[in-house]
């Protein structure tokens, strides 16, 4: 299988790195000066796990042509336009139809949330769209080394459908030759529905009160907020037709409402005056909250929040 990466920040230098390292065909898309770094240092990987200096091969926007099998889609859900159209070389053109495999190149995206896959089936096809999504805590130093934080990197993906298809499996066998943990999932959406009512109501709430679960716990209806929240996402999955599972509700509500240092890493976005996936994930809930009804005052909060963190911070106004 030949893999490209989209970039070769945090999420997408660990990942394509391990996959590089076990031998897997894997190119990276990045802009000339990241290729610059990685002919000149390698493709640098610090982690608890094991360091690497990988060998990476690279490619820039005007070199890319198709012929690769899949494009792990690494970037925030803020420049998902560009990061579209930065990919379309590799994928040609549009086809594919909802639940069938198609021929040619597919797409794989890591981001959080759903609202990604209406723009990439848009674009592409959905037969070319798999689900995916990953847990890690990574980034990327200003000399370029990946710095995985802690043993945690799980890559959870499958086709939408349900079905079993020669590509999936195919990933699944490039995994493993890697050191990356990894599921093939049944259902797909269920995990992301599942995941996405607790992530927007981690982010909802950690960056609305500014602060973590465990301040958030201290405070007298820290506790019935958070709750709310996660109440009104899990009623939104249950609306279409994903309702979570009881061992994802359990962990859920114990994540949200136990003392201690979690917090959303839109949270850690905010404090360090970066940009916000907030339509993404907080706006995106709130909007299908009100297709269904369903209670929608703290998303309603917490995204006016970061809407005004946003107008701000374009207006350079952030002290």
């Amino acid at each position: 299988m030949k893999i490209l990466v989209l970039g070769a920040g945090g999420i997408g230098g660990y990942f394509g790195g391990r996959l590089a390292q076990a031998g897997v065909d894997t190119t990276f898309l990045v802009r000339p000066r990241r290729r610059e770094q990685i002919a000149r240092n390698g493709l640098v990987i610090e982690s608890p796990l094991g360091d690497a200096r990988v060998a990476a091969k690279t490619v820039v926007a005007e070199e890319l042509k198709p012929g690769y099998d899949l494009v792990l889609f690494t970037c925030k859900a803020y420049d998902l336009d560009s990061a579209i159209e930065a990919i379309a070389p590799a994928m040609g053109g549009r086809e594919g139809q909802p639940g069938k495999e198609a021929s040619g190149c597919a797409v794989l995206p890591l981001l959080n949330g759903l609202a990604h896959f209406e723009r990439l089936d848009e674009r592409f096809g959905a037969g070319r769209v798999i689900g995916g999504t990953c847990q890690i805590n990574v980034g990327l130093s200003p000399d370029g080394t990946v710095r995985h934080m802690e043993p945690l990197n799980r890559i959870l993906f499958g086709e939408r459908d349900r079905s079993k298809s020669a590509r999936a499996q195919a990933f699944a066998d490039a995994l493993a030759k890697s050191t990356i943990d990894w599921t093939l999932s049944e259902d797909i959406l269920q995990d992301l529905w599942e995941k996405i009512a607790f992530l927007a109501a981690l982010a909802a709430t950690t960056c609305l009160f500014r602060g973590n679960v465990g301040e958030i716990m201290a405070t007298p209806e820290g506790r019935a907020i958070a709750t709310r929240c996660f109440e009104a996402n899990v009623a939104i999955a249950r609306a279409e037709g994903h309702a979570p599972r009881d061992p994802m509700l359990k962990w859920g509500l114990e994540r949200l409402t136990t003392p201690g240092p979690q917090s959303a890493s839109m949270l850690r976005d905010l404090e360090a005056g970066k940009a916000v996936e907030a339509d993404h994930i907080v706006g995106h809930m709130l909007s299908l909250a009100r297709k269904h009804g369903i209670d929608d005052e703290v998303l309603a909060m917490a995204l006016t929040h970061l809407k005004t963190y946003e107008a701000r911070r374009a207006a350079k106004r952030l002290s």
